[in-house]
Formats: C-alpha cells, structure tokens, sequence
C-alpha cells in the first residue's frame, strides 16, 4: 500500500496544488478543509496510517496552531508541514515551538512542495524506527511494530494477538531467520505479563555443563543465590529459542517446572515457585526428534497447546517491499547516508525474485551491504553484486511499488527520464538532445512542453498552468516571452481559452 499523506486546507486550489505534489511521488492523499475534521480523521482507529500532514495555520472554526496543540490527544505522532502567508514566519515559528517540523510559505512551487514532503516522510520513518527500538528494548513491542501485508503472516498475527491474551505456552514453529523471537516479543508485549521483564534464552548457545544453572539457578550458600533464566522471567515472559537443543534430562526438569509451577536451582534446598509465560521456538520437526528419541514426547504435548506456524519469506513476498524499506531507513541512518531516498524498481524486483533460504535475517544482511555500497540516491541491482550476479540477466521493466514509504519512492519524473527524452505524452517525444548530441537550451525544451500542454488541454489556460505547475501569471509570462502564443495558433494548437 502507497503511505498515505493527510492534507488539511480550506483553499480548493491549494489543496489541488498539494494533492498534484503528493500524487506525483506515488502517495495516496487524504484532504480536508477544516482542523477539527483532521483531528476527528486522526484520532480514528485507522489514523496511524497516515506517514504526514500539510497543515495550513488559518483554518475556519480551529486554526493550524489549535490543531498541533490537541494532535497529541489523538495518540497520533507524525511529521507535520505548516503553510503561511508571505510574511509570516512569526506564525511559523510558532508552530514550529507546537511541534510543526517544516513549513512553506504561499504560493511554493511544485519541487519545494515535494521537497518538503520527502524530508517529512524520511523524518517519520526514522522516528518509527527509533520508537520501534525502544519499545523492542524495553519489552513493549507490539503486533503494530511488526512489517507485514501478507496473508500468510497475517494469519499469524491474528494466532498470536489471540495467544497474548492466554497464560498457556507458545510453540512457535518455522525455518530460522523468520523472526520468531520479534514474534515472542509482540505477543509478550500485547498481553497481561508486557510490563514484566522478558528474557530470551537461546539453548544452542549453552554450554551443556551450565545448562542447569543458567535455566534454573544456583544456591552455593544461604545467601549465595544466582537466579537462573526461569527465575529472571518470574512474572513475564521466558523465550527459549532452539528448545530442541535441550538434552532429555533438562527437558524433564523444564516439563516439571511448567506442571508443578515450582524449580529446584542447583544446590537449594527447597524448591522455589515461579509464576512465567513460556514461549519456545523451533526450526525443526519435533514429531521427527520425538520418533528419534531426541525429545519428550510429554513436554512436546504441553507446549504444542497453541502451536503458531511462521512462514518463510518466500511464502511471503508481498512483505518484502516494506522490510527493505525499513531496513534501509535504519541502515542508512546509521551509516550517515542520508542522500538515500528509494530503491530502483528494477533493484526490488531482483530482491522479490530470490528465494531467500536465510529469510528475513539474510533480506536485511543484504540491504545492510547494499546501503554500505551505495553512492546514489537510489540502491539499484549494482549494489546487491553477490545477488546480482545468479543472474544472467537483471529485469528491466519496472514493477508497481506498493509500500508504506518507510523511505520515499520515487516515481518516474521529467528530472529521471532517459537522458534521449523528455516527458513522453502519449505518441508526443520530447528530445533532450539535438542531432549532433548536443544538450538541447532549456528554453527550447520549456517551449515545447508548454506547447504540448497547450494542445493537449486545448488552450484552457488555467489547467495548463495547473498541470505544469505554475501560476497562471507566470504562464502568461513565459508565453509572451516565448513567443508561443501566436505560434501555438498557428500550428493548430487552437486559440487559447479564456476560461
């Protein structure tokens, strides 16, 4: 889905003129003419689609100002765009104190529109990401943190809000690498035990001769106590990652501490109650382990209550356009590559092409390396060389990009066309470049294409000027200048309306 942008404006004609700009870099447009309509839109439970807002500061009933001073009781936080008159930068100064993040002084033009509306957009999504960190290290990420717009994921989604909701343990089932440990922490924290502590445990990582102090604690004297991980999570959220790596005897003591709710740490006298969540994960196929006698068939029985099946990427290809985006918007923050703003087509129909065996984790392995060796505005297949070169030949037709932004994508503009053409029109080709290779003036190319916009739109002053984005003054200007007023007659472009 295109990131959604809500424009607030009781103009009709500048609410086109930003609605133009908004569409032009493939973004879906809300707008309104009041603020408390733009409230009432933000404060509904689909309002945190929005990635912005174009706010004008003198609006009937309640003005721009009134509007930034109550968004906060929307729950809503985006970036936000102020407009005023000429003059008026007392009024945006002010807003800027009331939490605006940019402004425009009437009438800005096109390229300073998107502009504005690029740096809104690349400031969102760093400040989601930051905000999904935090809430990652403190525990409280959620389902909404998650990136996701696949069928195949929703279901699991839908599993695990359900799960939040119940005491019982968790089996989460699936290839490594999808995510099932960002999985345990939405589900940690939508329910009851989120402002409890969770800890994850990977059993792989154990070294066997520890393995029963680490889980369940040790007690060398009276007051000599190293709570285990059993006891870390106590209230919470115990994650074991990999529970197939247990051996069959920590397995029993793990199925005793879940039936009886009570550990015995290493060298303790009395047993110790514990009040967790359990929450285990697998890669591999636990009926198999069991046949091979490599896993409790009891302990499988009372995990595999509420078993939740994690799809490997490439039965979720819709999510990747949206994981790259987040991952670059991360990757390039950190790297200081702030020139960053897209991905080429071209690039991310190479990256939905891969089967990807290392799923999400190798997805974002290979934006990290992609965004360290891009130099351009654009990651393009150059810069995903060892993906690149599986291939003998790299897609060249563009593919329909539907995202949330999380970095702006660009649509093709006149400043991106081939550097043989300008602005295709139908059957009309603008040439850039004369016949002896040469840059074409730019007076000549501006003629042409106000000629072209004359044609097309039969001489109606007000939509060329609207299309070309100029005020019509400055059309009538450019056309005395050019001269393209009797000649546009002349060649059949018609008389110009007067409209």
């Amino acid at each position: 889905m295109p990131a959604q942008i809500l424009i607030v404006d009781d103009d009709p004609a500048q609410r086109r003129l930003l609605e133009a700009a908004a569409v032009a870099l493939g973004l879906d447009v809300v707008a309104l003419s009041d603020g408390r309509a733009a409230l009432e839109r933000l404060a509904a439970p689909d309002g945190g689609r929005f990635e912005a807002m174009i706010l004008d500061l003198v609006l009937p009933e309640l003005d721009g100002i009134g509007v930034l001073e109550r968004l906060s009781r929307t729950g809503r936080t985006l970036p936000v765009i102020v407009q005023v008159a000429q003059g008026g930068t007392d009024q945006a100064a002010s807003a800027i104190r009331a939490g605006a993040t940019d402004f425009l002084v009437k009438p800005a033009s096109p390229e300073r529109i998107e502009v504005s509306i690029r740096n809104a957009l690349r400031l969102g999504a760093l400040e989601k990401e930051l905000a999904r960190s935090r809430r990652a290290a403190g525990d409280t990420l959620t389902f909404d943190d998650l990136v996701t717009t696949s069928p195949a994921m929703a279901r699991v989604v839908q599993l695990g809000l359900r799960a939040a909701g119940s005491p019982m343990p968790i089996l989460l089932e699936g290839e490594s690498g999808t995510g099932r440990e960002r999985i345990a922490r939405a589900i940690h924290g939508s329910g009851d035990r989120k402002s409890k502590p969770f800890v994850a445990v990977s059993c792989g990582m154990l070294a066997p001769g520890l393995l029963d102090a680490t889980l369940f604690g040790l007690q060398t004297g009276p007051s000599a106590r190293h709570p285990g991980k059993l006891q870390q999570a106590q209230g919470g959220t115990l994650f074991l990652d990999g529970i197939d790596e247990l051996p069959l005897d920590v397995q029993a003591r793990l199925l005793r501490a879940l039936q009886e709710g009570e550990i015995e740490p290493v060298g303790a006298k009395r047993p110790l109650r514990i009040d967790i969540r359990l929450i285990a994960a697998t890669d591999h196929d636990l009926i198999d382990r069991i046949r091979q006698g490599q896993f409790r068939e009891d302990l499988y029985y009372r995990l595999n209550v509420f078993p939740i099946r994690v799809p490997p990427l490439r039965d979720r290809r819709e999510d990747i356009p949206d994981l790259v985006q987040q991952f670059a918007a991360r990757f390039a923050s950190e790297q200081g590559k702030r020139s960053l703003r897209g991905i080429a087509p071209e690039a991310l129909d190479l990256l939905r092409s891969q089967a990807w065996p290392g799923n999400v984790r190798q997805l974002e392995n290979a934006v990290f390396r992609a965004v360290a060796l891009a130099d351009g505005p654009m990651l393009t297949p150059a810069d995903f060389p060892q993906i690149a070169s599986r291939h003998e030949a790299i897609p060249s037709a563009p593919v329909a990009i539907e995202s949330n932004a999380v970095i702006p994508f660009d649509r093709p503009r006149l400043s991106d066309a081939p550097p043989t053409a300008l602005a295709p029109q139908g059957d009309a080709t603008i040439a850039a470049v004369d016949a002896g290779g040469d840059v074409r003036p730019l007076a000549e190319i501006e003629a042409e294409v106000i000629r072209l916009a004359l044609d097309r739109y039969r001489g109606r002053m007000a939509t060329v000027a609207r299309k070309l984005g100029i005020g019509r003054s400055t059309l009538y200007r450019k056309l005395k200048e050019l001269g393209i007023a009797e000649t546009g007659e002349k060649s059949g472009a018609g008389k110009i309306a007067a409209e």
